[in-house]
């Protein structure tokens, strides 16, 4: 894992990985411990490790960046250890493409026709989660937004084979908590953010969101 020394400015080429679903994202396989995505991911350097999940305490996650200090993709470790979900940022993550579709950084309502156009059949099922996230469950796929410096961007949330069963649903699904927080694909209960204003969480004392 490379260090924090010689940073500079510069943007590097972000690198596309490609999706298969279910099995792997770009180097990274499912089921992979934490030391083999280090492994996989030389260039990175690790930012932070951190508590993904307030209800479930084992559930953690890593998060690597292309440059010192710049968040490019989290990792998410089950409690033996396995990855199980990774999420590309919006605006500094790897450029995941599925069947030469690309899915970061897209603005949301483009890349949702295609999605719709490409895959909703009986096979590939569109679906929308409470908040009104959409992914397919199918091959464990959900498309959050994220708010860059170009705008409201989208931002890939994968997840394996064992986990992919209703991946898209933020309450009973496997997708940790902290990756449903922030900007919401649709309006919810009258807001775009979640926790929306006001709000009171159970989240138990001691957890706040990692970022």
């Amino acid at each position: 894992m490379v260090s924090g020394a010689g940073e500079t400015t510069t943007e590097p080429v972000r690198p596309v990985w490609a999706l298969t679903p279910l099995e792997r994202v770009g180097p990274l396989h499912f089921g992979m411990s934490a030391d083999e995505v280090r492994a996989a991911l030389p260039e990175a350097f690790e930012l932070k490790c951190f508590s993904a999940d307030p209800f479930y305490p084992d559930i953690y996650g890593l998060q690597l960046g292309f440059r010192s200090a710049v968040p490019a993709v989290h990792a998410y470790f089950d409690r033996v250890d396995r990855l199980f979900c990774v999420a590309a940022d919006a605006a500094h993550g790897p450029r995941v493409t599925l069947e030469g579709l690309e899915l970061t950084g897209r603005v949301p309502a483009v890349l949702e026709d295609t999605v719709f156009d490409l895959y909703s059949s009986p096979v590939r099922r569109v679906s929308y989660g409470p908040r009104g996230n959409p992914g397919i469950d199918d091959i464990g796929m959900v498309l959050r937004v994220q708010d860059t410096a170009g705008g409201v961007l989208t931002r890939p949330v994968l997840v394996g084979r064992e986990w992919a069963d209703r991946c898209t649903d933020d309450w009973e699904g496997s997708v940790p908590e902290c990756e449903w927080l922030g900007r919401q694909w649709r309006v919810f209960e009258g807001s775009d953010v979640w926790p929306r204003p006001g709000y009171a969480t159970n989240w138990p004392p001691g957890w706040t969101p990692p970022f």
